[in-house]
């Protein structure tokens, strides 16, 4: 009896040790606070929002505006002006690749919704899709109104007039497809570039394309539903001892707040973890669903305390001010 009381001791002990440890390792209270501000990342660059309300795939989002509070359309140079003015660290853009082998900066697989042009976006010349209207579709008035037509003639860029205007700026590139070659098309256009421009984009999309992308480009940081996976599910499962997966290396993480709870020493902890091994982490509202963003005040009131990560918005404007006043 008395050695089996001994083992449950010994047990309970170890216990203590293992609890206390975990807890030591990954609490942010001991970490020192960044007099840094969070990196803030502008989803389309300064775009018109839109109500979610029963919201799927196949809602033109055009059509559900909330009533305008800027004259800026997505995706387009002056937005992400806008954007950056507003002191955005980062602008987040769609491709699509043309038949004439541009890439061009546009959110819509299809012309219908936005524009006054019809079919698949990138069954088009870039000649073709610079005449249309881009600001064609958009009403907050269920169609009484269209304050954009008119307005986007010509706005629709290409991303080579997009880096090539912002020589120095950082942007997220998301690729709009799960075609392999267009990841590989897009890693040749931007292996043409410098080291030290690469180091200001990054990539996200489809596993395939962000794959076939990685092998052309190994170099450039990516985020793929694979790659999130790799990283994250060892991590959850021992990143408590403080080991970061190689996978998490040199990639970007979009973590849904829903989450957080589940990631190993979030907040500090956990951002000091991937920065090390040049891993972005961007933390995005809610459960990640429909590019939730963190858009007002109130949102800004769930960030963890003396947050400095990166951030997820779809209003550059309305947080950028309550952030870095």
């Amino acid at each position: 009896m008395k050695k089996f009381q001994q083992t449950i001791k010994w047990f309970f002990i170890l216990l203590l040790i293992l609890t206390a440890f975990v807890y030591l390792n990954n609490t942010s209270l001991f970490t020192n606070d960044s007099n840094s501000e969070p990196l803030l990342l502008a989803h389309r660059g300064l775009a018109q929002t839109f109500h979610m309300d029963g919201i799927t795939s196949e809602t033109c989002t055009a059509k559900r505006i909330y009533e305008p509070e800027h004259p800026f359309l997505e995706n387009t140079i002056p937005s992400m002006e806008a954007a950056f003015e507003a002191e955005a660290d980062i602008v987040e853009i769609d491709v699509q690749p043309t038949i004439d082998g541009e890439f061009a900066i546009f959110h819509d697989w299809t012309l219908e919704c936005r524009t006054d042009g019809e079919g698949v976006t990138r069954e088009h010349k870039m000649e073709e899709l610079k005449q249309l209207d881009i600001g064609y579709g958009y009403t907050a008035d269920n169609g009484e109104t269209y304050p954009f037509r008119g307005k986007g003639i010509g706005l629709m860029p290409t991303l080579d007039e997009v880096l090539t205007h912002f020589p120095e700026q950082s942007f997220l590139i998301h690729i709009k497809s799960n075609d392999p070659n267009e990841g590989k098309q897009l890693g040749q256009y931007l292996s043409k570039l410098s080291d030290s421009r690469l180091r200001n984009l990054s990539v996200y999309g489809g596993n395939e394309p962000v794959a076939s992308l990685k092998e052309t480009l190994p170099e450039i940081r990516v985020m793929s539903l694979a790659t999130m996976k790799s990283c994250l599910l060892p991590y959850i499962a021992v990143g408590w001892t403080g080991y970061v997966p190689s996978a998490c290396e040199n990639t970007q993480l979009h973590i849904p707040e829903k989450f957080t709870s589940y990631m190993w020493g979030f907040p500090n902890r956990f951002q000091n973890r991937m920065e090390s091994v040049n891993t972005r982490v961007i933390l995005v509202a809610g459960d990640g669903d429909w590019s939730e963003g963190f858009d007002t005040s109130q949102d800004l009131e769930r960030l963890p305390k003396n947050y400095n990560g990166g951030i997820w918005t779809n209003r550059i404007d309305v947080i950028a001010p309550i952030l870095k006043e």
